[in-house]
């Protein structure tokens, strides 16, 4: 049988191929650097979840797994690739998955224009296979994605370590697109309403544990599997989930010393040793796991709804993808 991740390869691979033919064909209607843009930031690596899971969730609500699915997948991967070329300009992030961030190698004024083109191209894809309601999704979820990078932005400049602002910001910057993924993938196929509505709160509840596993690599992961370095979350001001159970958990001294370095701009940058030893000693890290894992239970219970469903196999590997997020070092 073949493996769980043979299959995402597999499928990875069709998307890559879907792109690359997209862009193919446009390829003549557009300027020569934006194509070179374009080839350079879709197609440097890249798990390809959001596609897979419209792909996915079109096939658990008996969606046929045509072109056109594969199509409105990769209006996802468009606009996840949107966000990360302007994410990076804004988190002044040299790098991304190894090699130079799009706007280190072509300037900043050509990633924010590749970025909203990819933008404007996701929205008429997915306008054009879902219609006004399946663009109403898309849209909730991009406008959502803003105001989450809002609410991050303002949570780093005061410093916030509430964990209620921390959940809706981290809704807004990853779990809303992902549920938005689920929820017009089902729309794509036809699904009922109750089917729609499980795979969003699927959606939802993996975006939290992949948002979470994402904060826990930017202290545990290893740069060379990451393509980024660790502690920027903690250099930027960004109080993610480790760092506030940590302080939820910490004794008087460590929370403390943790608030001290915490609130000092220099030592965010000069302490991140000693940051990572506190939050590991009072649980910050085994804490913010086990949230993930809560948040991918939650999103494997929502599919019980398919259980009956001829469509299994689309239905066992939204479940094995879930699982397969807390494992992931990248």
């Amino acid at each position: 049988m073949k493996s769980f991740i043979d299959t995402v390869r597999q499928e990875a691979a069709k998307i890559d191929a879907f792109m690359a033919e997209d862009l193919t064909t446009r390829e003549t209607q557009l300027d020569p650097l934006l194509t070179e843009i374009l080839r350079y930031g879709l197609f440097t690596g890249g798990k390809r979840i959001r596609p897979l899971l419209v792909v996915l969730a079109a096939g658990s609500c008996g969606g046929e797994l045509d072109r056109s699915a594969y199509r409105l997948g990769s209006a996802f991967e468009y606009l996840h690739a949107a966000t990360l070329f302007h994410d990076d300009i804004i988190d002044t992030s040299a790098t991304r998955r190894g090699k130079p961030s799009v706007y280190r190698r072509y300037g900043t004024n050509a990633a924010i224009l590749a970025g909203d083109f990819l933008h404007a191209w996701a929205m008429a894809i997915v306008g054009e296979l879902t219609g006004r309601e399946g663009l109403a999704i898309f849209c909730r979820a991009t406008t959502g994605m803003v105001d989450g990078e809002f609410l991050q932005l303002r949570n780093a400049q005061r410093l916030n370590i509430s964990e209620v602002d921390y959940s809706q910001a981290i809704m807004g910057k990853t779990g809303l697109l992902i549920a938005a993924a689920c929820e017009v993938g089902a729309l794509y196929a036809g699904a009922a309403k109750e089917q729609a509505a499980a795979l969003r709160a699927y959606g939802e509840h993996l975006g939290r544990a992949f948002q979470i596993i994402d904060d826990l690599l930017d202290y545990q992961g290893d740069t060379g599997k990451t393509g980024k370095a660790v502690g920027n979350d903690l250099s930027e001001g960004k109080a993610t989930l480790p760092l506030i159970v940590a302080l939820r958990q910490a004794g008087t001294t460590e929370k403390a010393r943790l608030l001290e370095i915490f609130t000092d701009q220099e030592a965010r940058r000069r302490r991140f040793g000693e940051v990572f030893q506190l939050i590991d000693g009072c649980g910050g890290f085994s804490g913010a796991r086990q949230r993930a894992e809560a948040e991918v239970a939650g999103a494997i219970a929502s599919l019980e709804l398919f259980s009956a469903s001829k469509r299994g196999a689309e239905r066992e590997l939204l479940g094995a993808l879930a699982g397969f997020l807390l494992t992931r070092e990248k």
